[in-house]
């Protein structure tokens, strides 16, 4: 018997014979993905999630995963004429992503929820969903590109840089990666809303989410006090050379290398621009400084998840992503014995904070990456 050709997601047999999973989120994205591999003949499944009360995110405009994305993935499929699921994910959401949102604040780090969710909802649990149903890859709207490379499949960076999201899947593991499949990562997202248009969606001009889907607005100091009554607990605010400048309302207020908005009067640190340097959760204090106080050479990282070949045991220069905004530096990395890894930056950079994350590239191959550690009181002491 000949073997049939590879079809555009690796498999050997016709798409119609292929299963796959949809993650539809109502946007255009996740939309335009269902719709390419539904016109290429896949047996397309389209599941949306349902991550918070349904009737208290109906109208919130700019967030996924709420009431009107529901009713807009179910549009799309009703369009493209696949079956599609709508899954109460409501309680393995708070336990798994707002709950730990709430509790890093508290603890001084600026978390990343989104990472939780593809790490903790999206990937573990809907692919464990997906292959109940017989699927054989889960595809999502994500701008990555899975590359089939000499010793596995690899992630690397969108074709289009300005809407790379390999950031935010670094925790996806090598298990994860060979059933996931990303068919927008050599697109422009130009070409996508084109595709959508022509396609007859009603989510081709559609805006992208901007806020976190259950912090609407970017209030997230109110959303963690909702969460953890008592949460804003007053404390002093602190010049990084001892002084106290003043007092602040609770440190889920604060963010490492922010400056406006300290609650400082006016001509506090003799007019020099101060930045928060520090918070420390234990004393309720926040730390502040000047721009050179932010500088950081050395970053410890934990939670290390690698994709690539093993780990380095000693220093490799590759570049990191410390903030999903910022553009690579180069960097020495070196794993260590309890999990995370050592990274020197070649040059210092600001603002530098602890709960997110420290993604590690070669080239545009993503390594994989870790969890940003607050530092080492030597180091915070230099």
């Amino acid at each position: 018997m000949t073997a049939h050709p590879l079809n555009s997601l690796g498999f050997a047999k016709p798409p119609a014979a292929c299963r796959v999973v949809v993650a539809m989120s109502g946007g255009v994205d996740s939309s335009v993905t269902a719709a390419l591999l539904a016109a290429e003949g896949y047996d397309v499944v389209g599941i949306t999630l349902q991550l918070y009360d349904h009737g208290a995110a109906v109208g919130r405009e700019g967030a996924c995963c709420a009431g009107q994305d529901i009713h807009d993935a179910r549009r799309v499929a009703d369009r493209l004429d696949i079956p599609h699921y709508v899954l109460d994910y409501e309680r393995r959401f708070r336990e798994a992503v707002i709950d730990d949102f709430a509790d890093s604040y508290l603890s001084g780090e600026t978390p990343i929820p989104c990472v939780r969710c593809n790490q903790r909802v999206k990937f573990r649990d809907l692919i464990d969903t997906a292959r109940d149903l017989g699927a054989e890859a889960l595809a999502t709207g994500h701008y990555v590109r899975r590359i089939d490379g000499p010793e596995g499949p690899e992630l690397h960076r969108a074709a289009d840089a300005a809407r790379d999201q390999s950031y935010f899947l670094f925790a996806t593991t090598p298990a994860q990666l060979a059933f996931l499949r990303f068919p927008l990562g050599g697109r422009s997202k130009a070409e996508i809303r084109a595709l959508a248009a022509a396609a007859g969606l009603a989510v081709a001009g559609k805006p992208d989410s901007q806020d976190i889907c259950f912090v609407p607005g970017g209030g997230y100091a109110r959303v963690v006090a909702a969460l953890r009554p008592g949460a804003s607990r007053p404390g002093e605010i602190v010049h990084v050379d001892g002084r106290v400048l003043g007092r602040h309302a609770g440190i889920i207020h604060y963010t490492i290398g922010q400056r406006r908005g300290l609650g400082l009067g006016e001509g506090e640190g003799a007019g020099e621009p101060l930045y928060v340097v520090r918070l420390d959760p234990t004393e309720g204090r926040v730390v502040v400084g000047p721009l050179a106080a932010l500088a950081r050479s050395e970053v410890r990282l934990h939670g290390l998840n690698w994709l690539g070949p093993v780990p380095p045991a000693a220093e490799r220069p590759l570049a990191v992503k410390l903030r999903s905004t910022s553009p690579p530096v180069q960097a020495l990395v070196a794993a260590d014995d309890a999990g995370g890894a050592r990274v020197v930056l070649a040059d210092p950079q600001n603002g530098v904070a602890p709960g997110q994350a420290c993604v590690i590239y070669d080239g545009d191959r993503m390594l994989g990456g870790g969890w940003i550690a607050r530092p080492l009181a030597r180091e915070e002491a230099a």
